[in-house]
């Protein structure tokens, strides 16, 4: 037995599936074709769709559910579109087709980072639009380019643009990882990452020299990797690519009205959350930066952790699950009463 027939398969799955197979895989990711995924969803779902350039080719879609109470900041679920490469030699199925495997697996590049978080944003506020709900707060799903390069060319920008300050984002939700147990769990900050490029010209020398004029305001990492430079001659420089300095970091206690509608939820779903600073770095460093609290999480439990290897999969089971979880959170985050940095 192989793939269900799509009459049998839930049409959020076939959904989730038809977005895995637009190949938005780095180093060049065919980002036109998501951008009309995304319209097309928007316009089935009777959604605002707005299309923002961030850069040459690089076009942040906004899906937007207004809400009832426009004078509150709104709720945005960002998801990025672009996925890393693939070595198919590895994997046992084509990367970008899809499969679903007997069980209920579906073997994807993007199945866990972090195609099925768009889908389930989608998914959920389907459902509550079609059971006829409204809510306080404008509802914003984000659809990003380039995350898995840096962000550089997408979220880094975009919070720098009026059109993201209108959107009025009071709180955002972003992705997570797969827990392998029953838990799952919920980022509340990020590392800091610092992405260094050295550039070495020339023979090399046999200088030893330390750093000159050395500023007590840098690091002492910093000082070691110029005098790193320095020591091994003319010639050899180096640039920050990434050098972030001060990691924000969103409460997780009730003195937080997001983290208690958030944990709420949960409690309320029988769901245990683990909360953690996020190993890796996404989009929501550049969020939390502009002063949106934020939370990543991804809901894939007894899942193993499989973002960015070979064979990356879901079960169809635990996707869904995720659309069942956001149905719930959704209402309560945009639920969330009037707070004093509303006005």
């Amino acid at each position: 037995m192989t793939n269900k027939g799509p009459e049998e398969e839930h049409p959020s799955v076939t959904l989730f599936r038809q977005y895995l197979r637009i190949r938005t895989v780095q180093p060049k990711p065919d980002y036109g074709a998501a951008v009309a995924f995304f319209e097309e969803t928007a316009r089935q779902l009777g959604l605002g769709c707005q299309k923002v350039e961030v850069a040459p080719g690089y076009v942040v879609t906004v899906l937007t559910w207004p809400g009832t109470n426009p004078t509150l900041s709104s709720i945005l679920l960002n998801s990025h579109t672009d996925v890393v490469p693939v070595f198919k030699e590895h994997w046992s199925h084509d990367p970008f087709e899809a499969f679903k495997d007997s069980e209920g697996y579906i073997y994807a590049r993007g199945a866990q980072d972090m195609k099925c978080v768009s889908i389930q944003y989608l998914e959920a506020v389907r459902r509550l639009k079609v059971e006829g709900h409204r809510f306080p707060r404008t509802i914003h799903m984000t659809f990003v380019p380039d995350e898995e390069v840096g962000g550089h060319q997408g979220m880094e920008l975009f919070v720098q643009r009026p059109e993201f300050h209108a959107l009025r984002a009071g709180f955002a939700l972003d992705e997570g990882i797969a827990n392998p147990t029953d838990a799952f769990t919920v980022f509340y900050s990020e590392r800091s990452p610092w992405w260094v490029r050295v550039t070495s010209t020339g023979r090399p020398g046999h200088a030893s020299r330390f750093m000159e004029d050395t500023a007590a305001e840098k690091l002492a990492f910093e000082e070691q990797l110029q005098s790193w430079c320095q020591a091994a001659g003319e010639g050899v420089t180096l640039e920050f690519a990434q050098k972030w300095m001060h990691p924000q970091v969103t409460p997780t206690d009730d003195s937080n009205p997001w983290w208690a509608a958030f944990s709420r939820v949960c409690k309320d779903m029988n769901l245990t959350l683990e909360p953690e600073i996020m190993p890796a770095a996404t989009d929501n460093r550049y969020i939390r930066a502009v002063g949106v609290p934020a939370l990543g999480f991804s809901p894939m439990n007894r899942t193993p952790v499989l973002l960015h290897d070979h064979d990356e999969r879901l079960h169809e089971a635990v996707f869904l699950r995720g659309v069942d979880i956001y149905t719930r959170l959704l209402p309560a985050l945009a639920s969330v009463p009037a707070l004093p940095s509303d006005s």
